[in-house]
């Protein structure tokens, strides 16, 4: 009977845990980016609630909306890099 090695990575799968790692780093910054913008948002509530009451020139709402609705679209946005980040790479025609 055959023995496998464990941890061993067949020649095949290297490229897969290129891949894998390349997404990983990709997801990671982009996870940090988001919490960069999140951290911001929570610094002006908590140590600075008049600033974010004060009106914007988007429609007169106040910050805190702005902010907020900010934090929606870039996260949206953010999946959408990380998607065409991540995408598999084709390989070219045989």
């Amino acid at each position: 009977m055959a023995e496998s090695k464990r941890g061993a990575t067949p020649p095949a799968d290297e490229d897969r845990v290129e891949e894998v790692a390349r997404r990983q780093r990709a997801g990671l910054r982009l996870f940090v980016a988001y919490v960069v913008l999140y951290v911001g948002f929570m610094i002006l509530a908590a140590f600075y609630p008049e600033r974010m009451a004060e009106p914007t020139p988007f429609g007169g709402v106040n910050l805190a909306i702005a902010y907020g609705m900010g934090l929606i679209l870039a996260a949206l946005v953010l999946a959408l890099v990380y998607m065409l980040a991540c995408r598999p790479k084709r390989s070219p025609p045989t």
